[in-house]
């Protein structure tokens, strides 16, 4: 199965954050369109059907990336 990169992830989850919170404020029918889209493209990026299932798919991809503290098998310099 493809995997979303994280920085993708964390942008969908943020922008479905950010989308609900202005739509439950605004209730517009761009914000619920705008929402609804946001909704479908992380449905599709985790591979499941429901938005909560979507977000529990990208928190647990996202816990399992090593911290951007750690460095990876790129990040090590070899000395001789």
């Amino acid at each position: 199965m493809l995997m979303a990169n994280p920085a993708t992830l964390r942008n969908l989850v943020t922008r479905y954050e950010t989308l609900r919170s202005t739509h439950a404020r605004l209730g517009t029918p761009e914000s619920r369109r705008q929402l609804e889209d946001v909704s479908y493209t992380l449905c599709v990026t985790t591979g499941t059907r429901a938005v909560p299932d979507a977000l529990a798919a990208a928190a647990a991809r996202l816990h399992a990336e090593p911290s951007a503290a750690s460095p990876g098998p790129a990040d090590v310099q070899l000395t001789a």
